[in-house]
């Protein structure tokens, strides 16, 4: 019986000591190559759950919730970093094991959102702008976000679906900042998109670049990655810079509170900043990389297209997203609630 039992303990064991080496990672949709994942799992012998979500709100109300669901590595965008790290929602990163950090362009280092990169890591950004199909209108004649108001435009305008890019949107068409937290001024923005609902044919993340290529939208706001990639399959497509200014988003791999994987999050994050991995990232959505390394590998094409890489000339009248108070964000959704309702 004593041998029988002392069996059972063995037996019981084994997991324990074999167990699966994984890592939990939740990040934007379309941002992470699947083959990036499995060369990953190959090198390292650590399993990825790998899960996606379409906004940071999704992102930031799934952890408070439950206090951090088990997830080991996030990507919220700078915004978020700045307010989850206020919040006491991230755990600090032991730089010394992220090496590839020598790869990053120092402009994207040591943001006001992160300063010294106590907690975050930029892997991916990129411009939100206007998109135009040159078979339905002139290009030329399209050049302010203000623009997008004209009565010719009416059921015909694409937009993100996304609050923290819409109200910017219309913040800056009326000489706003993108950021402003001013009560009055997002009454104002918001009164300012009412204007424009008989425009507005849509609003729409994912799917943007299938839309575009599509032709079921021809003007309307989109990311300039998304639109790189409509242009390939449609040479009509064109990206615009509005004059009157235009949101820079950057997003980040971070470690919530908690996270159950902390040195197996270290090395996937340490992985994917490495030269070869965010070139395969970049490439195949293609979005920007701070990875300088990662851009002088790409094609020169790639690395010289004024629609991912535009000249500091042109980013001197883009603005970096910012967190906005509890008050601020609260009428944020309120408006944005209320837009969606009367469309």
């Amino acid at each position: 019986m004593k041998t029988w039992f002392l069996g059972i303990l063995v037996f019981l064991s084994v997991p324990a000591f074999g167990a699966k080496e994984i890592v939990n990672v939740y990040a934007w949709s379309g941002e992470i190559p699947d083959a990036v994942i499995t060369q990953f799992q190959k090198e390292t012998g650590i399993t990825v759950n790998f899960s996606t979500y379409d906004s940071n709100e999704t992102l930031y109300a799934k952890l408070k919730a439950v206090n951090n669901p088990s997830y080991d590595v996030i990507e919220p965008s700078s915004y978020y970093v700045d307010r989850m790290r206020r919040e006491g929602m991230l755990e600090p990163l032991d730089l010394s094991k992220i090496t590839n950090i020598q790869y990053i362009d120092p402009e994207f280092l040591n943001g006001d959102y992160d300063p010294q990169n106590k907690y975050s890591m930029p892997n991916l950004w990129g411009v939100t702008g206007i998109f135009v199909n040159k078979k339905y209108f002139d290009p030329a004649t399209i050049q302010r976000w203000s623009d997008l108001w004209e009565p010719r435009f009416a059921n015909q305008l694409l937009l993100l679906d996304d609050v923290r890019e819409v109200l910017p949107m219309a913040m800056m068409s009326l000489g706003f900042s993108a950021n402003d937290s001013n009560p009055t001024d997002i009454k104002l923005a918001y009164e300012h998109l009412l204007q424009l609902r008989n425009n507005i044919k849509l609003f729409v993340s994912d799917a943007a670049a299938s839309i575009i290529t599509d032709e079921d939208a021809t003007v309307g706001m989109t990311w300039n990655g998304d639109l790189y990639r409509a242009q390939l399959d449609n040479p009509n497509l064109v990206f615009i810079y509005p004059k009157d200014g235009f949101v820079i988003w950057v997003d980040c791999f971070a470690i919530p509170k908690n996270a159950p994987h902390y040195q197996n999050a270290l090395k996937f994050i340490n992985f994917m900043m490495r030269p070869d991995i965010a070139l395969q990232s970049s490439m195949a959505y293609y979005y920007a990389t701070p990875n300088l390394a990662a851009q002088k590998l790409m094609p020169a094409n790639i690395r010289t297209s004024s629609i991912i890489y535009p000249s500091h000339d042109i980013l001197k009248n883009g603005q970096f997203q910012t967190d906005l108070s509890e008050q601020s964000l609260n009428l944020y959704a309120q408006y944005w609630e209320m837009l969606k309702l009367k469309m």
